[in-house]
């Protein structure tokens, strides 16, 4: 949940929709997203919707906030009605730090959901954390609760790089964590980490890729560091303190990412992630990627209903105000035109390893991929059964593929 909301139309008090999203909900299947803001402390490369304790203020706290997302809950029911009654194929509970909430308000909320909607029976139920806000009892009590998966931020294996990103755990503690979940019984553990921070080597990253395939996790997640305007970071490198990331050391790490993973068993099918088994992939993400729905609980969060995308208020009191009063805390929304819906379609899908038919580019786009097929950055044998999918050498350059293949 990025800082920054775009603009868009108001969204009705009730919240309600158009009936033809109402009619096409579910379609391609039907998650939910939960917000959860709070944090310990600010990490400062974070420009999430998250406070600390002292950035909240008044109004809202910790221990309510399980009852404001029930209500949340209660209007979205009402929103989307009985017919046809959505079935929750995944849930994302993210952050901010989930954890910091008690398990039990996890649990209360997940048992929510399946009252207001269903959990289908494999439903895939994520919760992020960070490592040294579970232990083995809380992730007992989140096991218990139908949790299946987590996802914890590690982020390096290295103290110095730990520093300049405050973060406040040690180094090993990540991967112990991991252990202490295989340990508690879920089905998937995901270990996220951040490649390019300054003064990283790459010695650092390597010891890094060597402490995740030996905690035996079956998911990995890789992002390059982003340094956001108004974070902490970005005002050190304004001041000259950190050098600015740069782009051939971020790629020089994603190779050595993708070498590293491949020779332990992991497959990428997504730019940034990579799983050891199909079974092992994040439905929920791979949801969002595939143009399904979501409703998206709490501050800040984004929902998508058919072709409606809307975006709730970002401060916690404003939000349980909202509901409280018996309104929707959604702040605005837009409906996607069909050259949004098919620009969307063609930059999501185009970042899977499965890849995009080249029937949907129209023939500009399609004369742009036999020239990204020229240059190495397209499968060639994909190309000719019909698919467009990055080499590697495309992934590295992914975003001007895509701008490429559009209008």
């Amino acid at each position: 949940m990025p800082g920054a909301l775009p603009e868009g139309e108001s969204v009705p008090r009730d919240g309600s929709l158009p009936a033809a999203a109402r009619r096409a909900v579910g379609a391609r299947g039907f998650g939910v997203y939960l917000h959860v803001p709070f944090c310990a402390s600010r990490c400062g490369y974070c420009d999430f919707n998250t406070y600390t304790a002292a950035e909240l203020g008044g109004g809202v706290s910790r221990e309510t906030y399980a009852d404001s997302v029930l209500a949340e809950l209660a209007l979205a029911r009402r929103v989307l009605g009985d017919t046809p009654p959505p079935r929750v194929d995944t849930v994302f509970v993210g952050g901010g730090t989930p954890t910091l909430l008690p398990a039990d308000d996890l649990a209360r909320i997940l048992d929510g959901i399946d009252r207001t909607w269903g959990l289908a029976a494999d439903a895939e139920v994520t919760t992020e954390a960070n490592p040294e806000s579970v232990n083995p009892a809380s992730l007992k009590a989140l096991r218990a609760a139908g949790y299946t998966r987590i996802s914890l931020g590690m982020q390096s294996a290295a103290p110095g790089v730990l520093a300049i990103l405050d973060r406040t755990h040690s180094a090993g503690r990540a991967t112990a964590a991991a252990l202490e979940a295989r340990d508690a019984g879920f089905d998937h553990v995901n270990l996220d980490l951040i490649y390019g921070t300054p003064g990283e080597t790459a010695e650092d990253f390597a010891a890094s890729l060597d402490q995740v395939v030996a905690a035996g996790v079956d998911h990995v997640s890789a992002y390059a560091l982003i340094v956001e305007d108004g974070t902490r970071l970005a005002a050190r490198m304004r001041r000259g303190e950190l050098p600015y990331p740069s782009d051939d050391v971020a790629a020089d790490r994603y190779l050595a990412a993708e070498a590293a993973l491949d020779a332990a068993g992991f497959s990428w099918y997504e730019v940034s992630n990579w799983a050891r088994t199909e079974a092992a992939r994040c439905r929920h993400n791979l949801l969002y990627w595939t143009g399904a729905d979501w409703w998206g609980l709490g501050p800040g969060a984004h929902s998508h209903v058919g072709g409606v995308r809307w975006w709730n208020v970002k401060h916690p009191a404003t939000y349980a105000q909202r509901l409280a009063a018996g309104e929707s805390p959604g702040l605005a929304r837009e409906v996607l035109t069909p050259g949004e819906a098919h620009m969307e379609d063609v930059m999501l899908r185009l970042r899977l390893a499965s890849g995009l038919p080249l029937e949907v580019l129209d023939e500009a786009g399609r004369a742009a991929a036999r020239r990204a097929l020229a240059d190495g950055l397209l499968d060639a044998d994909r190309h000719a059964a019909g698919r467009a999918v990055l080499t590697l050498r495309g992934r590295l350059l992914a975003d001007a593929v895509v701008r490429d293949l559009l209008p």
